[in-house]
């Protein structure tokens, strides 16, 4: 039986992960859809759709998938170009939602992605998984333009609170408050601060090293 999945699709930052897997052996194949897919006109051709499709036939082309063998996809709209070649080529199909085994291998392999990206261990399970949108948010807006390359610019929600006007000040930390640098996620001790706010649906403040 094959599995077929998506994961990083609903987060603000990084691409999507496309994963297939063949449950009884456990073999496994992932690649990420790249983020010049999510740009606006891309993203409003929704070209990502045919690329998650060819990274799917790509794996299954490499696994020897027979046409008859059992293939359950992900029922969401990322494999609606897949279906559709699943259709025209008398594919044994059946869309559902994925659970495990391929659930937590996919969505490992985009917590590995979007650390590769710069994002922390900590920060992540702050955000917890799906990623939070506005959190998200926080992140790109403390690095914005070394950041802002990262997100999935075509959104509607990116292009609303993408580009809002900051006001950066410097204060100084006088009590131990448990917080962290969301530019080098380091923990940031008593003294001088970096403080950037900004308003998307309610005020965001951001706490940055002096230096940083």
């Amino acid at each position: 039986m094959i599995q077929i999945d998506d994961a990083g699709s609903g987060s603000l930052v990084g691409g999507t992960c496309i994963g297939v897997m063949r449950v009884e052996t456990n073999e496994y194949h992932y690649d990420i859809i790249p983020i010049e897919y999510y740009t606006k006109d891309n993203f409003s051709n929704k070209l990502y759709l045919k690329k998650a499709a060819e990274i799917a036939i790509k794996y299954l082309n490499m696994m020897n998938v027979a046409k008859k063998e059992e293939i359950y996809v992900c029922r969401g709209y990322m494999f609606d170009c897949l279906r559709d070649y699943f259709k025209t080529n008398g594919y044994n199909y059946k869309s559902t939602k994925i659970l495990n085994p391929l659930q937590d291998k996919i969505e490992k392999s985009f917590e590995d992605y979007a650390l590769s990206l710069g994002l922390s261990k900590r920060f992540l399970s702050y955000t917890k998984y799906p990623f939070h949108f506005h959190r998200l948010l926080k992140w790109v807006y403390a690095d914005y333009y070394n950041r802002y390359k990262l997100c999935k610019t075509g959104w509607k929600s990116f292009i609303k609170y993408g580009s809002l006007e900051i006001d950066e000040s410097y204060s100084e930390l006088k009590k131990n408050k448990n917080l962290y640098c969301l530019k080098c996620g380091n923990k940031i001790d008593i003294g001088p601060v970096k403080i950037i706010k900004f308003k998307s649906n309610y005020l965001n403040v951001i706490y940055l090293h002096a230096n940083c």
